[in-house]
């Protein structure tokens, strides 16, 4: 078999949904031992940058799914990739949507969200 290159797996990785990356998470713990989300790296602040610049990613949160839910059911189940329950399980219940994105990504998801009728954070 062939070595992945940090590329192709990060490429490899965006194709997947978020059932298919927590059994992918599993499977790591499984068969090396190690919780790969638990490491936690603090990435060095590149010459030229500050601290100060903002978030880099942010989670995007439903505080609540209006009268439109079944709109907003859609909307996080194209986002995310998740089922129908999984998705009406967050429009029910609230809760993260998307974690750890991008600002862009998470300002696009926020609009999609709210032109559905939802009440959305990015935090």
């Amino acid at each position: 078999m062939a070595k992945l290159t940090r590329d192709e797996f990060i490429s490899a990785l965006k194709e997947m949904n978020l059932l298919e990356i927590k059994e992918l998470v599993d499977a790591m713990k499984e068969e090396f031992g190690v919780d790969p989300s638990s490491v936690a790296v603090a990435a060095p602040v590149a010459a030229g940058e500050t601290a100060d610049e903002g978030p880099k990613s942010v989670t995007v949160t439903l505080v609540n799914a209006g009268a439109a839910k079944v709109n907003v059911i859609k909307v996080i189940k194209e986002i995310t990739g998740l089922g129908l329950k999984e998705s009406k399980d967050i429009a029910d219940n609230g809760g993260a949507v998307k974690e750890n994105i991008p600002v862009e990504e998470a300002n696009e998801i926020k609009a999609k969200l709210e032109e559905a009728g939802a009440e959305v954070e990015v935090k």
